[in-house]
């Protein structure tokens, strides 16, 4: 939910909103040669501003909304006739955000539709029907609450590497990721077994896949050589589909940005300490059977999970679970028989936490409400420091040692460290921002367009000939590992395995801060926590305060960190 803060806050630094939300604009016109036969029928797409073909909001699965709302996806039904693939789809249910500025819609809206499992297919205009161009599928983020495909062009990556990019939509929030007793007594008379899981969203992507394996080959993709990826949410999410038996086969490497190992298990999910836990929201609705919670409508189910306005975390991935069996997500990593071992890369950003940081008004102050910048420059590294070296080690270092321990060698690592945005009179974003969350997602897709209005401060002309330089190197490793399984390209530095020697990671840069090379170490709490106690830059009170954000607020680990510190418990 960290996120969620941030990107809201953001609403500061852009320009006015309507009150309203429009997904199915048309995007282009049908163009002839785009005409492909698919499963459910005929269909002919656009071509996009940059050039590339593109199929938008194609439904993979039938609409999760009636009766099927809380059940595992249905195939789609077919449509008679040619259908013109020329909009998005609906988004999935959620509340708008700061970020939602961009397009005009104001945060804070509840939007979106039930009907919204769709996808975009983009694609060279020469791939046509037998060819065997790689296939790489996108799955956005937003901490799973929030997000939308259509967000994201690949054009670029596209056309530069000669590969398919398809984005995925999946359930979101109280409808993607959902445990009650009563589903699951419901589920006990259904044909279905996937029925009995809470973790619709996932099942969502799995049917992704599985629409992506029916059909890609009409595009020119090869049906043996899927690639999935996707940032935080969405890198969490690639994650539950390396550790879910329903995915297997259905992709063959991965790469996770900025994702978690993170779970809960089933009860903590229904009945938690989490301060709105699926039964007492839905009880507060008076919700208490499966057909009550199937018919209360979408205002009054996010309603229910809203406290004075703002958004309660929601539990996320649920493991123990039919979709993924082991205790937790992470635990499913120790075995090369409990997880869907192909090729992985993982990696995080040097300054991961500054973009939720950066609009904090405890750490920040704002002039005129736009210009900003932190109140103690020192403290405000510090805390973004630690702190994203705490994600690193449980997102890149932890697992990918794990992986290598249970005899999966094939594991790659990086770290995306350019923080070069430009500077608006009193605010300098290379500081305040530097390389923060979802930062590399522009380089990645080679269009530099990610916190609306500002973009054109923080990814200014000064910066655009390196940007570009680094965005292309991002591209051929990406591309390459999605059409051979090793991010190796000829003219840019061998990126090694992480467990190959000591551990060694892909450093991402400009060419002006360092360039791209490989760097070894590995972070861990240790580590980290002897850095923290030895910091020139704090004092003892930030010190506790870093501390206390390193392991989750309350728990026993958080406890045993605080008192290595000599910290009071929070």
């Amino acid at each position: 939910m960290r996120l969620m803060i941030a990107i809201a806050a953001l609403a500061a630094l852009s320009a006015c909103a309507k009150r309203s939300v429009d997904d199915w604009a048309p995007q282009g016109t049908p163009v002839d040669a785009t005409a492909r036969e698919l499963t459910g029928g005929d269909v002919v797409g656009i071509e996009t501003e940059r050039g590339a073909y593109a199929w938008l909001g194609l439904p993979f699965a039938a609409a999760p909304e009636g009766e099927l709302r809380y059940r595992a996806p249905r195939p789609p039904a077919s449509w008679g006739g040619r259908k013109e693939a020329v909009a998005f789809g609906p988004r999935c249910p959620q509340m708008t955000s700061g970020l939602n500025r961009a397009e005009g819609v104001a945060p804070g809206l509840r939007v979106g539709e039930e009907d919204c499992l769709r996808l975009n297919v983009y694609a060279p205009k020469d791939a046509s029907a037998g060819g065997d161009l790689p296939v790489m599928v996108w799955i956005h983020g937003g901490s799973n609450v929030w997000g939308r495909a259509g967000s994201y062009d690949p054009s670029d990556l596209v056309l530069n590497e000669n590969v398919i990019v398809v984005t995925v939509q999946y359930r979101l929030g109280p409808l993607g990721w959902f445990a009650h007793s009563a589903l699951r007594t419901d589920a006990e008379g259904s044909n279905e077994p996937l029925d009995a899981s809470a973790n619709f969203g996932t099942l969502d992507l799995v049917a992704s896949l599985k629409w992506v394996r029916d059909n890609i080959a009409a595009f020119g993709g090869d049906t043996g050589n899927v690639t999935i990826f996707g940032e935080s949410a969405g890198g969490h999410n690639v994650v539950t589909l390396l550790a879910t038996p329903e995915a297997k086969g259905l992709f063959h490497k991965a790469v996770i940005q900025s994702g978690s190992f993170a779970s809960v298990d089933p009860e903590t999910a229904e009945n938690g300490d989490v301060a709105n836990t699926s039964s007492e929201a839905m009880a507060r609705l008076g919700a208490t059977t499966a057909a009550e919670l199937r018919a209360v409508s979408l205002d009054a189910l996010f309603e229910a999970y809203t406290t004075d306005g703002e958004g309660v975390v929601l539990p996320k991935i649920i493991a123990n679970d039919p979709a993924l069996p082991t205790p937790t997500l992470k635990e499913a990593f120790a075995d090369v028989s409990t997880f869907n071992a192909v090729p992985i890369i993982t990696g995080t950003n040097k300054d991961e936490m500054k973009l939720f940081q950066a609009l904090n008004p405890r750490l920040v102050d704002a002039t005129l409400g736009f210009l900003i910048a932190p109140k103690d420059q020192d403290f405000y590294d510090a805390l973004s420091d630690y702190h994203s070296r705490w994600w690193r080690a449980r997102s890149v270092d932890a697992p990918a040692a794990a992986m290598a321990a249970a005899g999966h060698g094939e594991v790659w690592a990086y770290r995306f460290d350019w923080d070069e945005g430009g500077s608006l009179l009193t605010t300098d974003f290379s500081t305040l921002f530097g390389a923060a969350h979802a930062f590399e997602i522009p380089f990645v897709f080679g269009r530099f367009k990610l916190l609306g209005s500002v973009d054109r401060v923080v990814f200014g002309k000064k910066t655009e000939a390196s940007r570009r330089e680094l965005s292309r190197a991002m591209q051929r490793y990406w591309a390459a590992f999605a059409r051979t399984g090793v991010p190796q390209s000829d003219g840019l530095p061998d990126w090694p395995t992480y467990a190959e020697g000591a551990p060694r990671l892909m450093r991402f840069d400009s060419a002006e801060d360092g360039g791209v090379g490989v760097m070894e170490g590995a972070e861990d709490l240790a580590s980290i926590l002897a850095d923290l106690r030895t910091d020139p830059r704090l004092d003892a009170g930030e010190r506790c305060l870093i501390a206390e954000g390193i392991d989750a607020p309350g728990s026993r680990e958080s406890a045993e960190i605080l008192a290595a510190l000599g910290c009071a418990a929070a």
